[in-house]
């Protein structure tokens, strides 16, 4: 019980989180817009920051706020074997994927904490700051990869079991 409260309130946490970086986004662009076409004073700090919250929002949603099943999957073949078959490729699909990422993970962060040193041109924020939300990428995929793993080797994975179309 508890420990599902604890997941309701980070689910919430970081979808609110996702939601504030898309209005920042969204600030940012009417800023933009309003300094360039209103005032013609076309503001440098507000498309480097555009840039960094579009990634932001892009890596964050990916890893966290998007659910697995809303991903974009090309299923012509799932749907033509049976729940068996299903199973084996979730096992080898989250194996791949998770493996990957894990095995990604400390080239990653060397290369992101490496970019410390550099700032970018206009805001003069630390790249390692800037690209921190692939890190975070890896280890939620990595993270996910496990979980799914772990269902399909219990049989607790809904997807395998679903009717044929």
């Amino acid at each position: 019980m508890l420990f599902q409260k604890f997941a309701t309130f980070m689910r919430q946490l970081v979808n609110a989180m996702g939601g504030l970086l898309f209005l920042a986004l969204f600030l940012t662009f009417l800023v933009q817009i309003a300094a360039r076409f209103g005032f013609n004073q076309p503001l440098p700090w507000s498309d480097e920051l555009a840039v960094i919250l579009y990634l932001w929002v892009i890596l964050w949603s990916c890893a966290f706020v998007v659910p697995e099943r809303e991903h974009v999957m090309f299923d012509l073949v799932w749907h033509s074997v049976g729940p068996a078959t299903r199973r084996l490729m979730r096992m080898v699909g989250h194996t791949l994927m998770g493996g990957l990422a894990v095995a990604a993970l400390p080239a990653s962060w060397s290369y992101v904490h490496f970019m410390a040193r550099e700032k970018t041109a206009v805001l003069g924020l630390s790249f390692e700051w800037v690209f921190l939300p692939f890190v975070l990428l890896l280890v939620a995929l990595a993270a996910r990869s496990w979980q799914g793993l772990v269902q399909a080797m219990n049989h607790r994975d809904l997807s395998v079991h679903e009717l044929q179309p």
